[in-house]
């Protein structure tokens, strides 16, 4: 047998293990030269290719009315920047690149100008070269091509433009997206629905502060990398959008309520003025109105004086002073007192009534010490009752509710300051409190209450007893479900005894019957209320200004409503009943004429299946309407769900139907649609836009087809077809199926 040549074979099997030793050695020292010499190279060249953990913005939401309409929104604004300098690693790629990028930017920015000048006009041609070629000689890496923000569509334009159009590695654009809020009604309950700080997604004021981690939503994660010479983004957490908030507010009302306000401001030359709409059962605000004078001479909201204004609320405050004692049991609004000619000299400073002039009242009822705001009356039976325990009168209050912290949604809410005396170190004398302190106090002095505060009491007044907490805001939504409710809360379940309440109900309903509120009556229904008149001291102990007020409720049978106007002004004269009560009368007058409605039930088919009416607007908002009302409806020829159109019925059938827009260069014909998408298009055509009224878009001062100039203004008036603006001049009304005949101790303009 042969045997096996083992020392050739042994030969060749140490030359292979010699070759893949040596192999390996050289494969690990690659790697370590990879791991510890080329390290800083390759780790620069990953953060390059991959970014990890970039935030995803979510898209804030929406603040709705409580009738579903769009008051405040977030639409993407734009601003785009030229990177002048070209990076690479390689020095040839990057000599070459330069080269490239400077030579087209010379050659075109003639071009480039001239369309900058096209799509924004308010800068010359010559402006936008200069501006350009100031950023190329300073090299700079982040040149704005425009100082101002655009929106989507002018962005869209100014990237077709020349240089620009060759994109990010030829020509360094770059832009930012901002999150701009729009409110599509204006300055309607403006300083009430908050701000955003500009180019941030920060809130500044308003709901839009108290509710932002509802609004904001979360953002996601992703990371970006680079694949085959192409950048992706890879999302790894998807963003959760912000909720929509829904709101008490009354588009109808609070435009009603402004307007109301702002004639009389004009009219008196006030400086500051409110008003506050509450509904009685539940406590949402309906409306709230702040208007401050600014240094033009035009009425603004600048700040919510409506909870914010720590002042001495004057007369208004006698109402409660009396509730307090006839809680106690201590007064009967049948009881008298002497007025003493109108003047009355109180631990020696003198009291005055406001016709001390022409010798004051004489002898008064406590109803009737309301009803004509008797200083003299009201002061004079308080330190009467609590002079000797002025503490009692103190801790009374604070039963009633109106000293309580009402903890509002509003940022800038401040709570009311009604000091408590305090005895000092020997038990028998008051630290704090002096004699006068009793008598002013009961007043409407002395103290700092915010109109929504004494709003509140007035609500509490109208609801026998039961003070509700102010609300703002109902529910918060995301994709039409509800994810979080703010149901309505009780601050007092009864501030006094239903005795004492009914009481005060019958004093309040005689101040505009037959006393000093007589301008805030209305023929068509009974109003209860108070007026204030307070004056606002200045430093030297003379009268600068005046706070009138009138503050009540309405129908005085039922009460639905209840309502606030205070005005700050100059000089005399000044009144709450005759420059506050006409503004509470023709917003009570508004807010009862619209619930003077037919029952449609009445007028109902009931023998037909009669197929909803859609006007125009996105179709994809439609088609989940109409489903969740059960009915089914498709696309006209598959057209695309997010395009604008309407509903038209075909065969008893629902039809999607999209429809043709013109060319972005012409106005579209925006009737028939809602604010919300007739702003949006608008908008995205460069349009401005002003809108007027409430409903559904019934004209256009541009009309259709009219060749677009960028920044051009646009006039939208709002309405509803058939509506009526006239309250009827009947002598007997129905409000709520409830005849409402007219008042006839009171005559209309006293």
């Amino acid at each position: 047998m042969k045997k096996f040549p083992y020392k050739p074979t042994l030969k060749r099997y140490r030359i292979l293990a010699l070759f893949f030793t040596l192999l390996a050695v050289a494969v690990i020292g690659k790697a370590a030269y990879t791991m510890f010499v080329k390290r800083s190279f390759w780790v620069q060249l990953s953060e390059r290719n991959v970014k990890e953990g970039i935030k995803l913005p979510s898209t804030r939401g929406n603040i709705f009315s409580a009738d579903g309409q769009l008051l405040a929104t977030s639409l993407p604004e734009f601003k785009v920047y030229i990177d002048f300098i070209v990076k690479d690693r390689d020095s040839l790629t990057q000599v070459k690149a330069q080269h490239f990028r400077d030579s087209v930017f010379n050659n075109e920015v003639d071009s480039l100008a001239i369309g900058l000048n096209r799509i924004f006009p308010k800068k010359t041609i010559s402006w936008f070269k200069n501006h350009l070629m100031q950023g190329y000689a300073k090299k700079s890496r982040h040149w704005v091509v425009y100082p101002y923000r655009m929106s989507y569509m002018d962005y869209k334009d100014v990237c077709k433009l020349p240089f620009l159009n060759r994109g990010k590695l030829k020509s360094g654009v770059h832009s930012e997206v901002f999150n701009e809020t729009k409110k599509p009604f204006g300055s309607l309950a403006s300083r009430t629905l908050g701000d955003m700080y500009p180019g941030k997604d920060s809130a500044r004021s308003g709901l839009q502060l108290a509710y932002d981690s509802l609004l904001r939503g979360t953002p996601g994660i992703y990371h970006r990398q680079k694949i085959r010479n192409k950048y992706l983004n890879i999302i790894d957490v998807p963003p959760v959008e912000g909720a929509d908030v829904m709101t008490t507010l009354d588009v109808k009302m609070q435009d009603f309520a402004e307007k109301a306000l702002m004639d009389k401001m004009k009219e008196i030359d006030g400086i500051d003025g409110v008003v506050l709409l509450m509904e009685v059962a539940t406590g949402n605000i309906k409306a709230i109105v702040n208007l401050s004078k600014c240094g033009d001479g035009e009425y603004r909201e600048r700040k919510n004086i409506a909870v914010s204004n720590l002042m001495e609320p004057g007369s208004v405050f006698k109402p409660m002073s009396f509730l307090v004692a006839l809680n106690d049991g201590k007064l009967k609004i049948t009881d008298r007192v002497d007025c003493v000619g109108g003047q009355k000299m109180m631990y020696g400073r003198k009291m005055k009534d406001h016709n001390w002039h022409r010798g004051g009242y004489g002898v008064l009822t406590v109803s009737e010490c309301l009803e004509y705001s008797s200083n003299i009356g009201v002061s004079t039976f308080i330190d009467k009752i609590y002079h000797n325990n002025p503490e009692k009168f103190v801790d009374g209050l604070y039963r009633l509710g109106i000293a309580e912290d009402l903890h509002l949604d509003i940022p800038g809410y401040a709570p009311p300051v009604i000091r408590r005396p305090r005895k000092d170190r020997t038990g028998k004398h008051w630290a704090n409190w002096y004699n006068t302190a009793l008598p002013w106090m009961s007043i409407g002095y002395e103290t700092q209450v915010p109109p929504i505060s004494v709003l509140s009491f007035y609500n509490g007044i109208a609801n026998n007893g039961k003070m509700m907490r102010p609300r703002f805001v109902t529910a918060a939504m995301r994709k039409n479900e509800i994810i979080q409710e703010f149901p309505p809360q009780v601050v007092r379940e009864q501030m006094a005894s239903p005795k004492a309440i009914k009481d005060l109900q019958i004093c309040l309903r005689r101040v505009v019957g037959q006393g000093l509120g007589k301008k805030a009556g209305s023929k068509y229904f009974h109003v209860s209320g108070k007026t204030g008149t307070a004056q606002v001291w200045a430093g030297g102990g003379k009268t600068a200004n005046f706070l009138v007020s009138f503050a009540g409720y309405f129908p005085s049978e039922k009460p639905q409503y209840s309502c606030m106007v205070c005005i700050l002004k100059r000089g005399l004269p000044a009144s709450g009943g005759g420059q506050c009560g006409p503004v509470f009368k023709k917003v009570a007058e508004m807010v009862m004429k619209s619930k003077m409605r037919p029952e449609i039930t009445a007028a109902s088919d009931t023998l037909h299946n009669h197929l909803p009416l859609v006007g125009y607007g996105k179709m994809d908002y439609a088609n989940t309407v109409l489903k969740d009302l059960g009915y089914n409806c498709h696309m006209e020829n598959n057209a695309d769900t997010a395009s604008i159109g309407n509903v038209v019925t075909e065969r008893d059938e629902l039809v999607l139907k999209p429809r043709q827009m013109p060319r972005s260069s012409v106005v579209p014909d925006l009737t028939g649609m809602g604010a919300r998408d007739a702003v949006y298009l608008a908008e995205q055509l460069g349009l401005k836009v002003q809108i007027e009224g409430t409903g559904v878009v019934q004209q256009q001062s541009l009309p259709f087809g009219h060749i677009i100039v960028k920044g051009e203004k646009i006039k939208l008036h709002l309405g509803l077809k058939g509506s009526k603006n006239v309250i009827e001049k009947a002598s007997v009304e129905k409000v709520d199926n409830q005849e409402i005949k007219p008042d006839t101790t009171q005559k209309a303009g006293i």
